[in-house]
């Protein structure tokens, strides 16, 4: 009988499994009743852990708790013998009580402060680059293999691309910060690029060498913030190492690309991804699933359920799944992923599995006709 895990595996190889995977992340995952069903029908589950510990050479932290702009933050302070920085985020209640370092309502810690004000601030944060080590560490990844067994996956999670690093997290893209920094100071962000990029090139061979067989990196790529020229100039060429590195042991690369990637179609299909995670089609990307399956026939999509279809109820989102299988047919090199962003109502939850649990590969008009017939008589 095949597992949960092989169907994903297989899939995301560009193979035909039996019928189409289906699986929920971790960190969105309620536990309970409703999950179980879930499970109990099909749904895998997946897991996202780093596969190595990062240390800091020559740099101090600190953090303290503060009030800024009338709300609680942490402010945490990187000291270095060229300077220091500061960073400031907002953790909604319940982060680090739960699931990934989110909060009850699923929402990660908000910078709301980025420690790249200035030209100043470049110099620091490129020592800080240079200054982190990253060693093995692989236990996260086998206590949660062993765990899943055959129930689902476990990938490595990797940090941000180095550009990525810069626009999300370091220069931040609030008010087109990081934009007017590239205008203004492009030898500055380049360098900092370049050195970032060099630091993290240990990690590749970190992955490769995991037991995880699927590298994950978690770029959140966007083509109205990544335009085809910063995708091509800055995003491809790491792609390029990291998948090279991957690829010499037999391991996949997936990006996390949940935004509107319409302008940027044509330079994914060049690029050595293995998997787009996260792929959201319209009506909250700009790319409807069956021209991405046709650009892309080398890559496997784990399509992350649109919430704004949940937002409808039940009955929309299984008429939306209805829709998703037409487009998909025959339905190689895809995986249905419950929710990349989100917490899931249980009433959704079981909405969508009641259509995957059926999807048979594979998927033909028949085949769906019958589906949405048990779906009518359900009712």
């Amino acid at each position: 009988m095949t597992t949960n895990r092989e169907r994903i595996l297989v899939a995301s190889r560009g193979q035909s499994a039996d019928r189409l995977p289906f699986f929920h992340y971790w960190r969105h995952c309620q536990v309970g009743w409703a999950e179980r069903q879930a499970r109990n029908q099909g749904m895998g589950i997946c897991w996202v852990r780093p596969p190595y510990a990062e240390v800091l050479h020559d740099v101090r932290v600190t953090e303290e708790y503060t009030i800024l702009a009338g709300r609680p933050v942490v402010r945490r302070t990187y000291t270095t013998p060229l300077g220091s920085v500061t960073q400031a985020e907002y953790r909604e209640p319940g982060t680090g009580q739960w699931h990934a370092n989110r909060s009850w309502r699923d929402s990660t810690p908000w910078l709301v402060e980025h420690p790249i004000k200035g030209p100043a601030d470049y110099a620091v944060m490129r020592f800080i680059a240079e200054h982190t080590e990253y060693q093995a560490d692989y236990f996260p990844i086998e206590q949660a293999d062993d765990w899943l067994g055959g129930e689902g996956i476990v990938l490595d999670s990797l940090p941000h691309s180095p550009l990525q690093t810069l626009l999300i997290s370091w220069i931040g893209s609030d008010d087109n910060r990081f934009f007017y920094h590239l205008a203004d100071y492009p030898d500055l962000v380049d360098e900092l690029y370049q050195a970032l990029c060099k630091a993290r090139l240990p990690l590749y061979e970190l992955a490769a060498r995991s037991p995880a067989q699927v590298a994950m990196h978690g770029d959140n790529v966007d083509g109205w913030l990544i335009s085809p020229r910063l995708f091509e100039r800055y995003l491809m060429p790491v792609y390029e190492a990291e998948a090279a590195a991957l690829h010499a042991r037999g391991k996949l690369l997936a990006v996390h690309m949940d935004g509107r990637l319409a302008s940027l179609k044509h330079l994914i299909a060049r690029t050595p991804i293995d998997i787009l995670d996260g792929f959201h089609p319209i009506p909250m990307g700009d790319l409807a699933l069956a021209e991405a399956l046709s650009l892309w026939p080398d890559k496997c999509i784990w399509l992350g359920f649109p919430g704004a279809v949940y937002a409808l109820g039940g009955q929309a989102v299984q008429r939306f799944a209805l829709d998703l299988l037409r487009e998909a047919a025959p339905g190689n090199h895809l995986a249905i992923i419950m929710s990349t962003e989100n917490l899931v109502s249980n009433a959704n939850l079981l909405a969508l599995t009641e259509v995957l649990a059926q999807a048979a590969l594979p998927l033909s008009i028949e085949r769906i006709a019958r589906i949405a017939a048990t779906l009518k008589e359900a009712r």
